[in-house]
């Protein structure tokens, strides 16, 4: 298969993620069903349940009020193996601004639960944090699996068979590195096949793409890396407001940095922007971390 194949392959398995279906049980909540990525590790993909709760949950209003914000936490660690049912709670709908909440379920008991927020478009004021400069173009940097000799084969293909092409500006956090260790990092970032127009379709999928790299400000602090034997990290909850319409398949910058950790968790805050300057979004997620002594 050809890079270009593989890449719109990639996307296409996204895209069947994210295609619900809907199912004709019903109680006082929506219901509806998807399937997961396989993962070597066996574990669903945080940004996958996020991004299908939310497609779920604008599944329910019309186009017109899109979601600005949304606030979710990660209960249980999900299979990929097993499909998902998501059930969305109609919760309020006024003149200008609707609640939803999405809770995800595998084997009867909710592994992620999330409320959302949508407004109609509105004027009003207007301002917003500038891209930071200095940051190289992403034309200039490696894909993240071309700068890696001696990862692991199941993780390598991780790497590879992600719908999205993540570029790290500086070193990739998979690997030890001699690096700076400092809270805060810059990734470039798009899905690697172009997207339906469905504005709907890339605002989840923006969402799937915020749950990945937002991590790596904490890790990168204490020079600790993804394949350190005996780290274990968890999204413990997730935050994402949505500022500015923006497509995933075009470049993304997401800046990112980790005002603090204490008592085993460690929080991230990101800003993501278009190449342009545009803020897109703003993210916010604490994670559980356990560092193995010594390391």
């Amino acid at each position: 298969m050809s890079a270009e194949s593989h890449a719109i392959r990639t996307v296409e398995q996204l895209l069947e993620v994210l295609d619900l279906d809907s199912t004709q049980a019903r109680t006082t909540e929506d219901i509806f069903t998807g399937a997961s990525h396989p993962m070597p590790t066996g574990r669903v993909y945080g940004g996958q349940v996020l991004a299908q709760s939310l497609i779920a949950a604008e599944r329910t209003l019309p186009e017109d009020r899109p979601v600005h914000s949304m606030h979710g936490y990660f209960l249980r660690p999900g299979h990929s193996a097993q499909g998902i049912t998501i059930a969305v709670d109609r919760i309020h709908d006024g003149r200008s601004f609707s609640t939803r909440r999405s809770q995800a379920y595998q084997n009867g008991v909710p592994i992620f639960s999330m409320i959302a927020s949508f407004q109609d478009e509105d004027p009003g004021v207007e301002h917003s944090e500038p891209l930071p400069e200095g940051v190289p173009a992403p034309e200039m940097i490696k894909p993240d699996e071309d700068t890696l000799d001696g990862l692991p084969g199941g993780a390598m293909r991780m790497l590879t068979d992600r719908a999205a092409d993540i570029r790290h500006v500086g070193h990739p956090l998979y690997l030890p590195s001699d690096g700076e260790r400092t809270p805060r990092q810059a990734v470039w970032m798009r899905m690697r096949a172009p997207l339906p127009d469905d504005p709907r379709l890339h605002r989840a999928a923006l969402a799937y793409l915020s749950d990945m790299t937002i991590q790596e400000s904490i890790l990168r602090a204490h020079g600790v890396y993804w394949a350190l034997p005996g780290l274990k990290v968890a999204s413990l909850d997730h935050a994402m407001w949505w500022h500015r319409p923006a497509r995933v398949d075009e470049w993304l910058l997401y800046v990112q940095e980790s005002p603090n950790a204490r008592g085993g968790r460690g929080l991230a805050t990101g800003r993501i922007y278009t190449r342009d300057g545009a803020l897109v979004a703003s993210v916010a997620q604490e994670i559980m971390i356990r560092v193995p002594e010594g390391a």
